[in-house]
């Protein structure tokens, strides 16, 4: 689990090819001292799992599902800069939102403005995911958790300050850009219980859960 504040950027430095996997090897970080084999590394917001590691660099592999996903090949990823931050430690302050690392899709740069020093990005919303998507709600693009500006059924907008566009690879956007998105998890858990029809009643022990306005919660009994 992440907040989405990023540590800080780095450069990918090999990339392999074995079977269906990639072996992708990142510059690691000065103060990446505390890693171990088997942490996760939010990389450009793709939460990996740190496999080798030593003074100078860090190994992960990426599977098929994250390369059909984010798009990410061996042309594409070679000499890449990535946004990277480490799992959040249970007594962190919690200064972005809670952030997976698992990327619902990919997004393209529709727009960019620049106002004094801060940086205006419009981006694109595939089919029927505007729902997962409210203003003033949290986004992550690229890892970087974002507050919505707007939102339509085509596209969102967001605006990054100075600080963000220093320490991430967002300043370096333009249009066409593609970008890794993942919705806000509350948004999606909230979405997906509509869904599914579940209701205010609906518990995994078959308590029933009512909303305030709803008088006492009543058990329901069990199927002879």
């Amino acid at each position: 689990m992440f907040s989405g504040i990023i540590e800080c950027t780095s450069a990918i430095i090999k990339v392999r090819a074995e079977g269906e996997l990639i072996h992708l090897t990142i510059r690691k970080p000065l103060f990446f001292d505390d890693l171990s084999v088997g942490d996760s590394v939010s990389v450009n917001g793709v939460c990996l799992t740190v496999e080798k590691f030593d003074d100078s660099a860090m190994e992960f592999s990426l599977g098929p599902e994250t390369l059909q996903i984010t798009g990410w090949n061996l042309d594409n990823l070679a000499h890449r800069t990535v946004n990277l931050e480490r799992a959040l430690a249970v007594n962190s302050r919690l200064h972005g939102h809670w952030v997976t690392g698992h990327i619902d899709e990919v997004c393209q740069v529709l727009e960019t403005k620049k106002v004094d020093e801060s940086l205006y990005i419009r981006a694109s919303l595939s089919e029927n995911t505007h729902k997962y998507v409210w203003k003033k709600g949290s986004v992550t693009l690229n890892g970087v958790s974002l507050t919505v500006n707007e939102v339509t059924e085509d596209w969102f907008s967001v605006w990054l300050i100075p600080e963000t566009l220093k320490v991430t690879n967002l300043g370096k956007v333009q249009d066409k850009t593609v970008l890794n998105l993942e919705y806000d998890l509350m948004a999606r858990g909230i979405v997906n219980c509509f869904l599914k029809g579940l209701t205010p009643y609906t518990s995994l022990d078959e308590v029933m859960v009512p909303s305030p306005s709803q008088g006492p919660a009543k058990r329901k009994e069990p199927h002879a």
